[in-house]
């Protein structure tokens, strides 16, 4: 039999199953907590903390995503502590990269009333577009670091470990090892990293080809080429 327990969200009574998150409780009374990092096919580790909720007698902001729900805990969501701390971070978010791509991101940021400006001084991520594969692209200035794809990349699925962190502090970026491109790399170019990108870091080759005004007709021209070339 499956043990459960009790505890409260937001004023409610709430069962869940002992050993799930605070985050997975929430969700099966309905509550909506915003992810970023989070992904059901990657582990959790709680690195952009959008998710933070307020626990009684906890001192700081809990991560949902990997805090476990305890019998007895008493929980808010949306408290005004919780709600100013994720205004905070999008508005850091969006002071130092590119969320141009990001309509998940974007509806939070006003739901939150996040402003585009608080931060003007802040430094922001601004690199080149790599474009060294035939299936997809990387435009680092749209990462937030929510290593999704590296997970992905790596133990979570496909085992291939083409990517990594590099660099640290504000350097840090997602790359491969000695800044190989891709194909000099252990990537097999299975989309993986691409489809839980949330931001648009990683971008289809095609779907980047027609933002930049290319026809559909020269994409498969191109195409054509390549297979040749091969």
């Amino acid at each position: 039999m499956t043990e459960t327990i009790n505890l409260t969200i937001d004023g409610r009574e709430v069962t869940t199953e002992a050993g799930n998150t605070l985050l997975d409780a929430a969700h099966e009374m309905g509550a909506d907590i915003p992810t970023i990092c989070f992904h059901e096919a990657t582990t959790a580790n709680a690195l952009c903390r959008i998710c933070v909720v307020e626990v009684e007698g906890q001192r700081v902001l809990q991560p949902a995503c990997i805090v476990k729900a305890g019998a007895g805990m008493k929980v808010q969501t949306r408290s005004e502590k919780v709600v100013r701390a994720r205004r905070t971070i999008l508005e850091m978010l969006a002071s130092t990269m590119d969320l141009s791509d990001s309509p998940e991101i974007q509806k939070m940021m006003y739901e939150y009333g996040a402003s585009t400006s608080r931060f003007p001084d802040a430094e922001r991520r601004e690199m080149d577009v790599k474009d060294d594969n035939p299936m997809y692209v990387r435009d680092y200035s749209k990462c937030l670091l929510c290593w999704r794809c590296v997970q992905v990349c790596a133990e979570d699925a496909q085992y291939t470990f083409a990517i990594n962190f590099s660099g640290r502090g504000f350097e840090t970026q997602i790359g491969t090892f000695f800044d190989k491109a891709i194909p000099e790399t252990s990537c097999v170019l299975c989309g993986q990293c691409v489809g839980v990108c949330p931001t648009g870091a990683l971008k289809p080759k095609r779907e980047f080809l027609l933002e930049q005004g290319v026809s559909p007709s020269e994409i498969s021209v191109m195409n054509t080429g390549r297979k040749k070339r091969k």
